[in-house]
């Protein structure tokens, strides 16, 4: 028996990296799984996003720690779409009751950007990461409450959504508003959501080893930032976190040994926000 048997997850983000994680372990623990992924670069990002060759190797994931898995491509960014998605998906296995909203970007930079690459930065990080979670919340929400059963929305943030951390160019700084942000669509929504027993909560990772951490841009970016060096460091001595921690962190949260924790900023970040 799993702690999530006959449970539905809704997880954005889910061709690789942290969402293709959280989907594997919350099948692994008996939940079926709804996913969308972009499978489409956007051109600011600097570094490609999953494919849908990469979304069909999730789903086969999913399937392989013993889940059923319906996979989509949507875009967070596209209420409709994504909307469009997780009816199908609820229509499909009947219920929803855990969301993961993952889906992110980091469009960082160090060269000398033009004032056009810069707001195009700003608007695509915050239009992924804050609008996206938004629509994401407000996609399942519906669901949730009618179902009448509780559940639990865990939103994707970031180091960077609680200590002041992403450089003087658009993208890093939209990466910081964007993560800060969602802790306040958090908070705000544990309260709106508790007389329904759905609990709201964030997880706030450090760097993991994924496409975002390691790609080139970010390379650069760290390498350039301002005063860089050992305070960037996680104090446990650990360089990156895998997806897996974080996984760990999310089916944590969404079980039921996590009945009542709503509200809460988790971090999973080797002791960084604490040193900062």
């Amino acid at each position: 028996m799993g702690s999530l048997d006959g449970k539905v997850a809704f997880v954005t983000g889910v061709g690789r990296g942290q969402g293709r994680s959280h989907a594997v372990r919350l099948a692994s623990n008996g939940a079926n799984i709804i996913g969308v992924d972009i499978c489409a670069d956007i051109e600011s990002n600097g570094y490609p996003m999953a494919s849908r060759a990469e979304l069909d190797e999730t789903i086969a994931l999913v399937e392989g720690a013993g889940g059923k898995m319906l996979g989509s491509v949507a875009d967070v960014r596209d209420f409709q779409a994504l909307k469009s998605a997780l009816d199908a998906g609820v229509d499909h296995f009947g219920r929803l009751d855990i969301v993961c909203a993952n889906a992110g970007i980091a469009a960082m930079g160090f060269r000398e950007l033009t004032i056009e690459e810069e707001l195009q930065m700003w608007t695509d990080v915050v239009d992924v990461n804050l609008v996206g979670s938004f629509h994401t919340a407000r996609a399942a929400m519906p669901h949730l409450i009618d179902g009448k059963r509780g559940g639990s929305i865990v939103f994707t943030s970031s180091t960077s959504g609680l200590v002041g951390f992403g450089g003087m160019q658009g993208g890093g700084l939209g990466y910081a508003a964007s993560k800060h942000g969602i802790v306040g669509l958090m908070r705000t929504l544990a309260n709106a959501l508790a007389p329904h027993s759905i609990r709201v909560n964030t997880v706030h990772p450090t760097a993991v080893n994924t496409m975002m951490a390691t790609n080139p841009a970010m390379t650069a970016f760290l390498e350039h930032y301002p005063d860089g060096g050992p305070h960037l460091q996680n104090p446990m001595p650990v360089s990156m976190l895998e997806p897996e921690d974080i996984s760990a962190a999310v089916a944590f949260l969404v079980s039921d040994e996590g009945k009542y924790i709503t509200g809460v900023t988790f971090p999973v970040d080797a002791g960084f926000c604490n040193k900062l």
